[in-house]
């Protein structure tokens, strides 16, 4: 079959994907599935297509499953046990009221590291409606200032698991996206900050009439064990990776012990224990825990195998490979998965599909984009979960989840939130270019 063919239809199933999932709301795991049987049937020998979706779809969940998991475990604990309100109460003691809005920034970016921004925002949305109506500053601009900080960390940085999965999928570094991911995040997430703010003033929105929740609530947990759970984890995942630039047999008996502790697995354990330690100790209580993880897990884990089966069946084409040699020859470079990841999340809603989908087809083009280097694939990373921001609109959940629970009109979410998600991802793309001029 010749490539013209193969990249027809290589194109004809990544459509059918957005149609399936947008127009039609199919199941996205049913959509993959669907789509990867497609392709591989109408492309690949017949001798090889069962292993290729076999080692597609084993490889992915191999190489994430045991992080989704335990980062959902996480995130939950947090949430019954109501560490993550004890961390914004603790932020906005120092902040003061009046800068409640950058409290409320700050607490959804560092509890967004562990934890999904729709289930971030959902633990959080009664503490926006509560400063917003303290503070009296818009709702509309609080919500958004919630919504875009746990954003900015949920598509460029691990354990999320389009990072995970994309991460896995172009042999990126995970300690290094990590820490590379939140240098470029932070000013994502002011600019989207600012630009929420001022659209909000421009539309004269009004504050919420909601009251403390807080002291409904009833007592939180201390704001040291609190925060343990998502520092510790990221600090020896980080540790690690410094750690491993210095190679040889000399490093010493504690770099050593860091190195493995800091394996993700075994960091996002302990992070793990941490949080469960802030529960009720009893076994009614951590089983419910183990169930409810489970269950949220489950069908991300199916989603994120299935997009890896996908983008296995589109390397064994090798039409990756080809219109990576006719990008290069425009001089595209960084702006190629942008574009991809761009195109893929506005059309589809979900930006994890966009995120596995875009690395799973950018992957083999990294050689002839000249992006084939441990850095290059790194920037490459980053600038995919960029595109992947933008737009998140009317055919993402997370939008929806923004609107319901924040009791804010769906034309108010598109006018703040996201025109917000198009000015974060532009900006942060601007900035990962920028960069790649001088270190790529």
């Amino acid at each position: 079959m010749n490539i013209i063919t193969l990249s027809i239809l290589v194109g004809l199933s990544i459509v059918a994907i957005i149609v399936l999932t947008s127009r039609f709301k199919l199941n996205v795991f049913v959509a993959l599935f669907l789509v990867s049987l497609f392709l591989a049937f109408t492309t690949l020998p017949s001798k090889s297509i069962v292993s290729v979706l076999k080692d597609g779809f084993g490889s992915t969940m191999a190489s994430i499953g045991f992080l989704i998991i335990l980062g959902t475990i996480i995130g939950i604990a947090l949430d019954k046990a109501g560490g993550a309100l004890s961390i914004a109460k603790y932020i906005l003691s120092k902040t003061g009221e009046k800068r409640s809005a950058a409290a409320l920034g700050i607490t959804g970016f560092i509890t967004g590291l562990p934890n999904f921004c729709d289930s971030g925002f959902i633990i959080l949305s009664g503490l926006c409606r509560s400063l917003s109506a303290k503070s009296g500053l818009s709702r509309p601009f609080m919500a958004t200032v919630l919504a875009t900080s746990l954003y900015s960390v949920h598509c460029l940085i691990p354990p999320h698991p389009g990072a995970l999965a994309a991460a896995g999928i172009m042999n990126v570094n995970i300690g290094h996206l990590i820490i590379i991911g939140i240098i470029f995040a932070i000013p994502g997430a002011l600019i989207a900050f600012f630009w929420s703010k001022w659209i909000s003033k421009a539309n004269r929105f009004t504050p919420s009439s909601d009251g403390d929740i807080f002291t409904d609530y009833g007592e939180l947990p201390s704001v040291f064990r609190s925060f343990l759970p998502i520092v510790a984890p990221l600090l020896l995942i980080t540790l690690r990776s410094l750690l491993m630039i210095k190679t040889g047999d000399n490093r010493g008996l504690i770099a050593e012990i860091i190195i493995i502790v800091g394996e993700p697995i075994f960091a996002l354990t302990i992070g793990a224990v941490l949080a469960l330690t802030l529960l009720n100790k009893s076994k009614n209580t951590l089983n419910d825990i183990f169930k409810e993880s489970l269950e949220k897990a489950g069908p991300i884990l199916i989603i994120t195998a299935a997009g890896g089966m996908f983008g296995a069946v589109i390397k064994a084409t090798g039409t990756g490979e080809t219109l990576g040699k006719a990008l290069s020859e425009a001089n595209m470079g960084l702006l190629a998965p942008f574009i991809i990841a761009v195109i893929m999340k506005t059309a589809q809603g979900s930006s994890t599909v966009a995120i596995i989908t875009t690395a799973s087809f950018v992957s083999q083009m990294l050689p002839a984009l000249g992006l084939d280097s441990e850095t290059g694939r790194l920037f490459t990373m980053l600038a995919i979960g960029s595109g992947s921001m933008i737009v998140s609109h009317a055919n993402d959940s997370y939008f929806w989840v923004i609107s319901n629970f924040s009791e804010i009109d769906s034309k108010d979410t598109l006018k703040v939130y996201s025109t917000s998600t198009i000015v974060m991802g532009t900006f942060i793309f601007a900035l990962v270019w920028l960069t790649s001029v001088f270190v790529l």
